[in-house]
């Protein structure tokens, strides 16, 4: 029973006492479930907090136990899965921030890691990306947005893609066969949720990149998509 805890969501949530065998269960602001920090006004700044402490840290060993900081050697830590990346992007369909405070603070390690590539240190950011073949932290989350999306859609992904998604009844305009319809959301707790926040986006893709018969090849049009238009994977388009 010590493992049962109630959390309380929603302004007019009436927060009724609940209890188990008698025992009256533990209220809670915030809990962990499957790795992902859990508040009751739902926000995502304490999740955010953390993937960056972890990150952080990851990266502190990273710097300590490599000698030789070349290209080549930095960017192999750099995307396996017990290391820097992960952390910052671990499930972040379920989390991604909107708040500029927050991505810039995952960003911030990203930052970090570049300029201890010898020769970037001095270069602007975007210049040290472009170099190593990097995209911003904000652009991979919007990326992961699409893949799960396109995950659901071939059935690879629950929940159903038919259950979480309106398909566009406006068949004559422009674009693909699977456009969705944006519903007006009166909180940005509700706009900026995965299930609006990627519609806008998954609206622009194309005819030919929807209709991928595999992940891979959709994600390698994806790529393509982001070499023809740099802007398209960021939220300030």
């Amino acid at each position: 029973m010590d493992k049962c805890k109630v959390m309380y969501i929603g302004r007019n949530n009436p927060e009724y006492k609940y209890s188990m065998n008698s025992h009256v269960l533990q209220e809670v602001k915030q809990e962990k479930d499957l790795g992902i920090m859990i508040t009751s006004d739902l926000k995502s700044f304490s999740q955010v907090t953390e993937a960056y402490k972890k990150a952080n840290r990851a990266l502190g060993m990273i710097n300590r136990s490599i000698q030789y900081k070349s290209k080549s050697v930095l960017l192999c830590p750099h995307h396996k899965t017990a290391d820097l990346r992960p952390h910052l992007e671990y499930c972040t369909q379920i989390w991604s921030p909107h708040h500029s405070r927050d991505k810039q603070l995952l960003e911030k390690v990203q930052h970090r890691f570049t300029r201890m590539v010898p020769g970037m240190k001095v270069l602007p950011y975007k210049e040290r990306l472009r170099q190593l073949s990097l995209w911003t932290l904000e652009e991979r989350r919007n990326r992961a947005d699409l893949i799960e999306m396109f995950k659901m859609l071939r059935g690879k992904s629950c929940p159903n893609f038919d259950s979480s998604f309106e398909r566009s009844k406006n068949l004559s305009t422009r674009g693909h066969s699977v456009k969705l319809t944006k519903h007006h959301c009166t909180t940005d707790l509700r706009n900026y949720f995965f299930s609006e926040r990627v519609i806008d986006r998954w609206n622009m893709l194309t005819e030919d990149c929807v209709s991928s018969c595999t992940i891979n090849k959709f994600k390698g049009k994806l790529t393509k998509i982001r070499n023809n238009n740099m802007s398209f994977f960021m939220d300030h388009r």
